[in-house]
């Protein structure tokens, strides 16, 4: 079983919602950038605030930020770890390559149109963190999360015009991961335009080979 993971994608092709569930699968543990910077801005700490200007306007935040966040958070994981998010540049996947060794990098191929669609019905709870979409995912009750009633709101980062920003930035600079990977023999594409047990399946199968 591979434990040393990398989960790739465009913004919205559903990396967080399956590391979530592999994660709680197997064990392992599950390494957000997103979260890490999202708990950095709301707490306003200095990497925080830096990194701030950078996600509103749908860039990315410098590797140098990033970088240090996720190597202290890997010395945490001796028992298997998801990256997600992480890296995003071939700068970053260098510099992740001479700390640890990844086994396996899986790429959920989705098309911009269908990430457009996810990512402007997406919705997260302003208490817990949880994530919703209106299409497919959809709170019990409108604008109330299922699982600690807290508000949903959409996040400043999900608009259609900030997304489309991010897809650009994804195909400039973090499309050149598909063969970086895929040099070194790790690299997995699973067609992710299923529903969520569906995707995850096909992951499963990948990282727990018979």
């Amino acid at each position: 079983m591979f434990t040393r993971i990398v989960l790739l994608g465009p913004p919205g092709s559903g990396k967080g919602t399956q590391t979530e569930r592999l994660c709680k699968e197997l064990g392992f543990a599950h390494i957000s950038t997103g979260d890490l910077l999202r708990e950095a801005v709301r707490t306003q700490t200095p990497l925080g605030i830096k990194a701030k200007k950078f996600m509103d306007a749908g860039d990315l935040v410098p590797d140098d930020l990033v970088f240090e966040l996720v190597k202290l958070k890997l010395d945490q994981c001796p028992k298997g770890f998801v990256l997600d998010g992480f890296p995003r540049t071939l700068e970053q996947a260098k510099a992740l390559q001479k700390i640890c060794r990844i086994d396996a990098a899986i790429n959920l191929e989705v098309n911009e149109e269908d990430i457009v669609g996810r990512m402007i019905n997406r919705r997260s709870c302003k208490k817990c963190g949880a994530v919703y979409n209106l299409q497919s995912n959809a709170p019990k009750k409108a604008g109330v999360c299922d699982k600690c009633g807290g508000e949903l709101y959409q996040r400043s980062d999900d608009t259609e015009e900030t997304v489309r920003n991010r897809m650009k930035v994804y195909k400039e600079r973090t499309l050149p991961l598909i063969s970086f990977y895929g040099n070194r023999g790790v690299l997995m594409n699973i067609d992710a335009r299923g529903g969520i047990d569906d995707v995850y399946k096909k992951i499963a199968e990948k990282v727990r080979p018979s």
